[in-house]
């Protein structure tokens, strides 16, 4: 029997009472959340930082989407905050190996994240030392972007060449659209602002989960 698809509550904000809030509220539906964190430069928008994150007190574990130029001076402060897995773009290192390397030696696990307009051969390289793949389905940086329908098929390409690889699917994810993306061999579908931004985050939330997994009238 195969495996649930995992909703994962991505958390994108540059206020800190905001992240309080939503992680305060994730923590009454999930176990595991992403962060995102973004820097200005490799995507216009600034989010909270790492130290934000080390200063709540939270038993949810958690990755940290990295949607920063040189993602490997983030790493150890991520490690010391508490991530238990690392997602860095493909495009904002001229040596994704070395992140990897570096990430692994901090015993963490590592991810790829990789833009819409990214070749799978251009990754396929590394795809031996990562713990996962996640494909944006918008281009990165903003709540709410729009969702980019083609990445299903490089979603459906790359889980024929890699059948046993985690894949993600991240932006642009709503109830409307969550069955659609499913189907398209994902694992995990990381969604923002049809949690966070709708008036009942937990009923949103199971919503979801049950379209990803084929229930098409979820309670």
């Amino acid at each position: 029997m195969n495996k649930p698809i995992r909703v994962v509550p991505a958390i994108l904000t540059d206020d800190p009472e905001a992240l309080k809030s939503m992680v305060r509220q994730a923590e009454t539906f999930t176990d595991w959340v992403q962060f995102d964190i973004m820097d200005g430069k490799f995507v216009p928008s600034h989010s909270i930082t790492g130290e934000h994150i080390a200063s709540l007190k939270t038993n949810l574990r958690w990755e940290v989407h990295l949607m920063v130029q040189h993602p490997e001076d983030y790493l150890e402060g991520f490690r010391r905050a508490g991530a238990h897995r690392v997602i860095f773009h493909y495009e904002a290192t001229a040596s994704p190996q070395e992140v990897i390397s570096q990430a692994k030696s901090l015993n963490m696990d590592v991810g790829l994240a990789v833009n819409p307009d990214t070749p799978i051969p251009d990754i396929s390289p590394l795809i031996d030392g990562l713990d996962c793949v996640l494909f944006m389905s918008v281009h990165p940086g903003f709540y709410g972007s729009k969702f980019v329908p083609d990445v299903l098929d490089k979603v459906a390409d790359f889980r024929l060449a890699y059948p046993d690889m985690e894949i993600g699917i991240d932006g642009g994810v709503k109830e409307g659209n969550i069955a659609r993306v499913a189907r398209s061999g994902a694992n995990s579908i990381c969604v923002g602002s049809a949690i966070f931004c709708q008036e009942q985050p937990r009923e949103s939330y199971n919503r979801l989960i049950a379209l990803a997994n084929g229930d098409s009238s979820p309670l």
